[in-house]
């Protein structure tokens, strides 16, 4: 039986994607483990990718430097899932709001534990706020070409980068300089959702 050569390419994808994800998480988690036993300052990208079993330049590959390895970016992909699944008939910020709680809700204890220490450590950090801006532009394209896709508009249509910064606005708000709070997030987008009524 022959195989499908789309489908081996796709098949070939999927799997070096799921590759790099693992190296990703695998750099990321040996370099949480040596702050917390050195220090962030004390910790060098050497040390890191010793400690992951890679080389300083694929350390590079993945992040553009020590700072951008607390950026959270690996959870986009389940919230921006969770955000399109969502029924069509309910509202962009309703569908965003219901994602963040379904991501947030499904973390245990200790992982939050976690996410809330790299964050009080990301935000201390001056050095990081290079890394957190281009993480925070990310999002907003994420976001407006989600909701491209979910209202079936074009993506260079105005009014869907304005919510998506209107939505990353709020996270903004809500996270800096302060340990991460679903109740303070989701509180922020009700009242985006409401329309900002002051």
């Amino acid at each position: 039986m022959r195989k499908n050569p789309e489908m081996s390419d796709s098949a070939d994808r999927g799997l070096r994607e799921r590759k790099k994800q693992r190296t990703r998480e695998a750099v990321r988690a040996a370099a949480f483990r040596l702050f917390e036993e050195n220090g962030y300052a004390a910790t060098t990208v050497d040390q890191i990718a010793e400690a992951a079993d890679v080389s300083a330049r694929t350390f590079f590959r993945y992040f553009p430097n020590k700072a951008a390895v607390l950026i959270p970016d690996h959870m986009m992909g389940p919230i921006i899932d969770l955000f399109l699944a969502a029924p069509p008939e309910v509202p962009p910020i309703t569908a965003y709001r219901h994602a963040l709680t379904r991501v947030f809700g499904g973390m245990s204890t200790q992982y939050w534990r976690e996410e809330v220490e790299r964050q009080r450590l990301l935000y201390s950090l001056p050095e990081a706020g290079g890394a957190l801006y281009n993480e925070y532009i990310n999002v907003i394209e994420a976001i407006t070409k989600a909701l491209a896709t979910r209202l079936d508009l074009p993506a260079d249509d105005p009014r869907l980068r304005t919510t998506a910064g209107a939505i990353t606005g709020v996270m903004m708000a809500v996270l800096h300089g302060a340990p991460m709070s679903p109740d303070a997030i989701d509180t922020g987008l009700q009242f985006l959702e409401a329309g900002l009524p002051l």
